[in-house]
């Protein structure tokens, strides 16, 4: 299985558990400064640092596979640096991509009924987007590709990729190898995704058919403003 799983870090987590839970995601792990909430497609962690900590703000990509030992071994065998990684948190693997960007694998958890589904309760039609920006975008494309990744969009600017078991994993052009800014699509109208962040108090506003929301971490001065949702396009349905 692999499903897309960046992580964030905030010295708000409040906040952002209200916000988290408003645009339709579950709460499925509360651990002493960790949290895991379910989308429709895709899972975010959530991490609390202090604040003015070099993280907070912060999303680093990241994505979640099933057997990590066979994911490792796939993942090498398609031409991708991938290793397993032990830490006192238990263990991951590590994929060295060919732009120099690194990221990890982790653990996938199951569901209840044993599946590898994200939360029933979940928004179905929001799903989670982890960022990666690289001076190659080709380059980084053909990792994800290595990593089990389903191509759906590509150009010399992006490339987005769907994954088996949920979530979009994407690759914007940038000067440097390094993590991305969170965001979300949305299957549908955003409208009721604006009524329910107004309805908790979270300023919001639909721009161009695309959803901005105020950014918890904004105050802190390194965070961007605001976090978006844009709609998922006919053109960019999710593969099964």
């Amino acid at each position: 299985m692999l499903r897309s799983r960046p992580t964030h870090y905030t010295s708000r987590p409040e906040q952002w558990s209200t916000l988290l839970q408003a645009l339709g995601l579950v709460k499925t792990l509360d651990d002493d400064g960790w949290w895991e909430f379910d989308s429709g497609s895709g899972r975010l962690a959530l991490g609390y640092v202090e604040h003015g900590h070099s993280l907070d703000g912060s999303t680093i990509f990241g994505v979640e596979a099933g057997n990590l030992a066979e994911f490792a071994r796939r993942t090498e065998e398609a031409g991708t640096q991938a290793e397993i990684h032990e830490t006192p948190d238990g263990t991951t693997v590590r994929i060295s991509a060919e732009d120099g960007f690194e990221f990890f694998a982790f653990p996938g958890t199951r569901a209840t009924d044993g599946t590898w589904a994200t939360s029933t309760e979940a928004d179905p039609a929001l799903t989670v987007v982890a960022t990666w920006i690289s001076p190659f975008v080709g380059l980084a494309a053909n990792d994800l590709r290595n990593i089990g990744a389903r191509p759906r969009t590509e150009d010399d600017e992006s490339a987005t990729f769907t994954t088996k078991n949920g979530g979009i994993l994407r690759v914007i052009h940038g000067a440097d190898g390094a993590n991305g800014d969170l965001a979300f699509e949305y299957d549908g109208g955003l409208e009721p995704l604006l009524d329910r962040l107004r309805a908790a108090k979270i300023e919001a506003r639909i721009s161009e058919d695309v959803l901005y929301f105020a950014n918890p971490d904004a105050a802190g001065g390194a965070a961007p403003a605001s976090i978006v949702v844009e709609r998922t396009t006919p053109q960019q349905t999710l593969a099964p």
